[in-house]
């Protein structure tokens, strides 16, 4: 009997009690250590098509690991994978959500010799992350600083490999430069307030909440901007933070109608970095405005990208983010943390858009 038709005849023939254990026949008792609980996508749907689950526990491959999931983050990418309109990429759990994770190594793969049984590690994955055990490959993975706890970690990854990777790989952002940060509230938009301020620059941002722009000042914000219906105000913001300079970098975590602005927001030789498409996915761009500025516009998806690709954002992150995290430069923002049989509410208070940092799910 595999792993799959044993997890099958254990889901069908028990159920779990009130403390979490599971009843049933002895027989089928044996084949529990091949299943895993799992926040299940049932359906597209709203928060209700979520259901905790025992499903086949996954098992890794050359060059992969087995990480037992002690906590993860919510992202926007799950609302809409969710909701069936973000599919999940080749190789990924359809059915389970989870893009970030923190846990420690409870398998190797063959081949694989970066780590050991026991390590305590956080990254990004496909997907799959709501579970107890993910599968995930040994090089998009790296070490938690020993201060952190797990739902600590698991707030990491994601929003500060994202915004690393914007800032100082795609922007090329330099010491003494400005950077306006849409959605500055969000996991993303915190650590990059806190990146660009450790980095030696001056972080500007907006948000759509006077609250929001007051805790990102206590991180490292200068200043900010609170934008509700009208992302046109930005300009006079900025013309008076800059002294009708400019911006030099922009992460646009909004996209639709904060693009065009954002261009007029930007000064000559600045690069701007679209990162999400909350507002939507088209926009009329001055393109006069783009040529004579010389600027740099640019789309970035990581859940798209290869593993090579994703490997070195990994690296990346190890050698110029981490030391910061271990000395307290930088921190990961926690909003809330749920446990996982709570995940139909973590999204809710994902989807009021009234969150601060991250929504960390406990496993």
């Amino acid at each position: 009997m595999d792993a799959y038709s044993a997890c099958d005849i254990f889901v069908l023939t028990s159920r779990r009690t009130a403390d979490g254990d599971h009843e049933g026949f002895p027989i089928v008792a044996l084949e529990a250590a091949l299943c895993e609980c799992a926040a299940v996508v049932t359906r597209a749907g709203g928060p209700g098509v979520l259901e905790i689950l025992d499903v086949p526990r996954p098992l890794p491959r050359e060059g992969e690991l087995l990480v037992r999931v002690h906590a993860s983050a919510l992202n926007r990418a799950d609302i809409m994978q969710r909701q069936g309109r973000y599919p999940a990429p080749p190789g990924a759990p359809a059915n389970i959500l989870g893009m970030e994770i923190a846990g420690e190594v409870a398998e190797i793969g063959s081949g694989s010799r970066r780590w050991k049984v026991g390590d305590r590690v956080f990254g990004i994955v496909g997907g799959g992350g709501n579970a107890e055990f993910v599968v995930t490959r040994d090089s998009e993975l790296a070490r938690i600083p020993d201060r952190f706890s797990w739902e600590e970690a698991a707030a990491v990854p994601e929003a500060f490999m994202t915004a690393h990777d914007a800032l100082v790989t795609q922007a090329a952002m330099r010491a003494g430069e400005s950077v306006l940060v849409h959605a500055v509230g969000s996991g993303v938009g915190v650590a990059a307030s806190q990146l660009v301020r450790a980095l030696g620059g001056t972080c500007y941002g907006t948000a759509r909440s006077a609250d929001k722009i007051q805790r990102a000042r206590e991180l490292g914000l200068t200043d900010g901007a609170v934008v509700q219906d009208d992302p046109q105000i930005m300009t006079g913001y900025v013309q008076h933070w800059t002294d009708s300079k400019g911006v030099d970098v922009v992460l646009d975590l909004v996209g639709g109608p904060y693009l065009p602005v954002s261009i007029e927001c930007t000064a000559p030789l600045g690069r701007i970095i679209l990162i999400g498409l909350l507002a939507g996915r088209a926009a009329n761009l001055n393109l006069g405005t783009i040529l004579t500025r010389r600027l740099m516009i640019r789309g970035t998806m990581m859940r798209s990208r290869s593993g090579r690709e994703k490997a070195a954002v990994t690296e990346a992150f190890a050698r110029d983010v981490l030391p910061m995290l271990e000395r307290g430069d930088v921190s990961p923002v926690v909003d809330r943390v749920f446990p996982l049989e709570q995940i139909r509410e973590a999204h809710e208070l994902m989807e009021s858009n009234q969150t601060f940092g991250k929504v960390v799910v406990a496993h």
